[in-house]
């Protein structure tokens, strides 16, 4: 039996950093409740304080085919290393020099919009082809793949 996935992101910033993954990914926000037109006015109605309006957000698939991602608000900032990471496949079907160009001028765009460049790993030929290791503006790292 398959399940569904939700990927969850603790961080400071829940609007900031969906703002960050929807713009790298292409999702959208999920839209608010049945009657509401803005998560404000859900929010709103549901009695949560204007304060605690950016505990979370949550992104989707506009597509339907990939999981949803949540961002939960939290008190700690990142401690460690992420043990499970994200690969964003940027340069589909492309491969060589190619592939890499495709791969830094996406990494410029990110830096661009809050994200860091960590490092570079060369194409290594027959398995390895290369990825560049980023971090989203609250320093959890993914690859460009």
């Amino acid at each position: 039996m398959s399940r569904d996935v939700q990927i969850t992101f603790d961080c400071a910033d829940p609007a900031g950093l969906a703002a960050f993954w929807a713009d790298l990914l292409g999702y959208r926000l999920q839209a608010p409740p049945g009657g509401f037109e803005t998560w404000d006015q859900a929010l709103a109605a549901m009695g949560v304080p204007p304060e605690g309006r950016n505990d979370a957000s949550a992104l989707v698939d506009p597509e339907g085919s990939g999981p949803r991602l949540f961002f939960q608000r939290v008190p700690e900032g990142k401690q460690a290393k992420n043990r499970v990471h994200l690969d964003v496949r940027a340069a589909p079907g492309l491969t060589d020099d190619a592939r890499m160009a495709a791969l830094e001028a996406e990494a410029e765009r990110l830096v661009s919009r809050g994200a860091t460049r960590l490092r570079r790993h060369e194409p290594a030929p027959p398995l390895g082809t290369g990825h560049i290791v980023m971090a989203d503006p609250e320093g959890n790292e993914f690859c460009l793949d």
